[in-house]
């Protein structure tokens, strides 16, 4: 059995809103399909560099996040283009951008190895 989710508009919204409790600016740098475009979260840690997160699922089923550009910050410039392959090939995607040098994100609380 699946587990309910959320439309990815009100999850992105609902995920801005954590965010800016905390006092960590994030925006919406892309919008995706309101009801169920995939998400990508790039992390921006300033001179630290920025990591990129994907959704995922792991064997069984469960959300997750997965390091999308690799277990080391990278150049904000090789952030970027990782982002622009990915919207080329799925235009319903929703890009958030987190910075926070502390690399403070709310809600990435499962990271799968990456």
């Amino acid at each position: 059995m699946t587990e309910p989710r959320l439309k990815a508009k009100l999850w992105v919204h609902s995920v801005i809103r954590r965010c800016d409790l905390m006092g960590v600016p994030a925006m919406v740098a892309h919008k995706g399909d309101a009801d169920a475009g995939a998400v990508l979260v790039k992390l921006n840690r300033g001179a630290a560099g920025c990591e990129v997160f994907t959704q995922v699922r792991d064997g069984n089923g469960e959300a997750a996040w997965l390091r999308a550009t690799g277990s080391d910050p990278v150049a904000e410039a090789k952030a970027d283009a990782y982002i622009a392959r990915q919207r080329d090939i799925d235009w319903d995607l929703w890009v958030l951008e987190i910075e926070d040098r502390e690399g403070r994100v709310p809600f990435l609380d499962r990271i799968l190895a990456g």
